[in-house]
């Protein structure tokens, strides 16, 4: 869609370089506080009776720094990025723009020093921000919908949306919506275990109705700009669209499971969460078809190779998924490590992965460069991060059954103390391995952008 130029016109670099860049220290900072936390189990954490220090806000900072500090400004310089190139129009301003990044900078910033300094948070996973940050955080998400929706609804004027433009418009509607529910309705409108249900529906749909319509709208965007071919099958990327909108409102019930939340509202959980995992197989089974004739480039194009990664990642979570949100499997696993498990694999080894790879991607094309500073760097880090959180997966996994049908045994609770410990300590271990593949990526990024110029890599053919 024209030429070199003319793409060039379409994106503020700065927004994409700010808001990556932004994304990348958050990530390195909440990995670091969550292997603080994880020192906390293997009894040797290094500040104890140091009150806004303490493990509990510690914990915190990893969950809440993940989703919007890491996550949210990840994406959003992608948006930047991808939007305005598969619509072929400028997003709505650039002064609002930087209004955006700094405010939400300033609220992650602010989310930190109340956690640890002030001892304020919800009681709410995922959306531990103090309440008096959360209207912000609403408002925030409205500037962000018109933001992106401006290119969108131009190009669906013009003509039909690539599937990329369904995910992401609908990510817009339904993120401040999912946020407002979450984290007002349980603090001024509801109680007991009502609030209960409001708070496990919003804890899963953080995940399905902001990260996953955003993260899989991405991948239809770089996947087939990346290897040069389109997708394999159109319509099986609207299946996966409407299984996502069907179903996925209804999955975070089954973190609830065994509760006095209504067993009608169990039971659809179940039945949600399992059909949505045909949708997940259907988006699997699209990306697998399209690198049919091409595997060969997962070889030398690591960002690829990120993005197959987290999308194997991906369908392994899912389909335990599909088994562990049973009745029979939550009597197993409900409050054990291998929940914890499974919430790093899908996080850090799909998504995670996902905008590392879509990043390493655009990096280097943001200054004029063919390719990132090392390749010997992008390959380490990648194998280390990769290896490293599959071994935490496995250990947390096995860990949790352990724990699991030592509890059902009725033993002492020490002795599922003492029986976690070997894999307490050697999910440090996968921690230092993912940390030092972060600290490594960075450090790539770091020399990409401060490295002398190189031949230019004018995005040749990005566009779909």
């Amino acid at each position: 869609m024209g030429d070199t130029q003319e793409l060039k016109n379409l994106v503020n670099y700065g927004l994409v370089k700010a808001h990556v860049a932004m994304g990348l220290i958050f990530f390195i900072i909440v990995a670091l506080m969550g292997f603080l936390y994880s020192l906390q189990l293997d009894g040797i954490y290094p500040f104890p009776g140091i009150e806004f220090l303490s493990p509990g806000r510690v914990r915190m900072i990893h969950t809440a720094g993940a989703a919007y500090g890491f996550l949210v400004n990840m994406f959003t310089g992608l948006l930047y990025w991808a939007v305005p190139r598969f619509t072929g129009y400028r997003v709505l301003s650039d002064k609002l723009g930087w209004f955006m990044f700094y405010a939400l900078q300033a609220a992650v910033l602010i989310t930190v020093v109340a956690i640890l300094f002030l001892g304020q948070a919800d009681n709410v996973e995922w959306g531990e921000t103090p309440w008096w940050i959360d209207p912000i955080i609403v408002f925030w998400l409205l500037l962000h919908l018109i933001q992106f929706g401006a290119p969108l609804y131009k190009a669906s004027q013009r003509g039909p949306l690539y599937v990329s433009g369904w995910y992401i418009s609908a990510m817009l509607v339904w993120t401040p919506l999912v946020v407002f529910m979450g984290n007002l309705i349980p603090r001024f409108w509801s109680v007991g275990s009502g609030a209960g249900a409001v708070q496990s529906t919003f804890i899963h749909d953080l995940v399905g109705l902001y990260v996953t319509p955003v993260a899989w709208g991405l991948m239809y965007y770089f996947v087939p700009v990346i290897m040069k071919k389109p997708m394999w099958s159109h319509g099986l990327s609207l299946l996966g669209f409407w299984g996502l909108a069907f179903f996925y409102p209804m999955n975070g019930v089954h973190h609830f499971l065994w509760s006095p939340i209504p067993m009608f509202a169990q039971y659809s959980a179940v039945f949600a969460t399992v059909a949505v995992e045909f949708a997940v197989t259907s988006v699997l089974i699209n990306f697998m078809m399209t690198l049919r004739g091409s595997a060969e480039q997962l070889k030398y194009n690591v960002p690829l190779r990120y993005m197959y990664t987290g999308a194997i990642f991906y369908w392994i979570t899912c389909f335990q998924c599909a088994f562990h949100v049973t009745l029979t499997f939550q009597k197993v696993i409900h409050f054990t490590d291998w929940v914890t498990g499974h919430a790093h694999l899908i996080m850090f080894g799909t998504f995670g992965l996902w905008v590392l790879g879509m990043a390493e991607y655009i990096w280097p094309r943001l200054f004029g460069k063919e390719t990132m500073y090392s390749k010997g760097l992008s390959e380490g880090a990648y194998w280390l991060m990769g290896i490293g959180v599959f071994a935490m997966f496995i250990d947390l996994t096995a860990g949790g059954l352990v724990q699991g049908f030592d509890w059902i045994g009725l033993n002492p609770w020490i002795d599922s103390v003492n029986f976690s410990k070997p894999f307490w300590y050697f999910r440090s271990v996968a921690g230092i391995m993912m940390i030092t593949g972060l600290l490594m990526y960075a450090v790539n990024f770091y020399k990409t952008a401060t490295a002398g110029k190189s031949l230019s890599a004018e995005l040749k053919s990005d566009t779909v």
